[in-house]
């Protein structure tokens, strides 16, 4: 058994990827879909002609590298060097999460959008909202978000980056989607309600407060094994969770 973890681990560790795996985003956009309420779930899949928000949770990642949407590239992740904040440094004049976020939740609360542009609208929030709570995705500029920090992966050459979108998360669990949230979206009403505060931009710097000790806790050359996944593992879980819930109260107000 540890032998295949640590196979899964170095394969893993070497795929450069711009978000959560696949499974993490598609763990978040179904915790949001199991708090939708029942208005929300059915405006939602009539925008997303029939489809869930799983289905198009990783959209995005592919999209993003084609001609046609390539003006996204930069609207996965803010980064923060150290000792800027978020005021002080200068934002990406193509766009960054928060603005993407911010501008696509205005977009479709105001309405008036055609079907294409609407469905465009949604399947792009329900990515960004998902990278919005990736650990890296809050970053340095100064080394690419952890993608110029290299690490060892188990046996594996790597780079923070990579372990924090990925590795970490296939390490610590081999669930399926259903199974994350299943074990994850456990909470009560109120503890739901309280992780569902705040706006965007409180998630973002919240995002970058994690990153930030990530950054102390890994300098270049860290050989990653069991210890560091324990540790982080209950992050991975936390963000996925937090995305998810976050994503359907966003779509509840946008169409309830």
């Amino acid at each position: 058994m540890k032998k295949l973890l640590l196979l899964a681990c170095c394969l893993l560790a070497t795929r450069s990827v711009l978000a959560w795996g696949q499974k993490g985003h598609d763990a978040t956009a179904y915790i949001a879909e199991c708090h939708l309420t029942p208005k929300a779930a059915k405006k939602v899949s009539k925008v997303l002609d029939g489809h869930s928000p799983v289905y198009y949770a990783n959209w995005l990642d592919n999209a993003s590298h084609t001609p046609e949407y390539a003006y996204t590239k930069t609207w996965h992740y803010l980064n923060i060097d150290e000792g800027e904040t978020l005021e002080s440094m200068p934002r990406n004049p193509k766009g960054d999460v928060l603005c993407a976020v911010t501008a696509l939740v205005a977009k479709l609360k105001n309405g008036g959008l055609s079907a294409e542009e609407e469905a465009l609208s949604l399947k792009m929030l329900i990515h960004l909202v998902g990278d919005m709570h990736c650990p890296m995705h809050a970053g340095r500029l100064s080394d690419l978000g952890g993608n110029r920090r290299p690490v060892m992966m188990f046996s594996a050459p790597s780079n923070l980056h990579s372990v924090f979108d990925s590795s970490i998360p296939e390490a610590a669990h081999r669930w399926s989607y259903t199974e994350w949230q299943q074990q994850l979206d456990r909470l009560n009403k109120e503890e739901v309600a309280a992780v569902q505060a705040g706006e965007p931009r409180d998630w973002l710097l919240e995002t970058h407060a994690i990153c930030t000790e990530i950054y102390d806790f890994t300098p270049e050359g860290t050989k990653i094994s069991y210890d560091y996944v324990a540790k982080y593992a209950p992050v991975i879980e936390q963000q996925f969770l937090r995305g998810g819930l976050r994503l359907a109260r966003l779509l509840n107000e946008i169409y309830d």
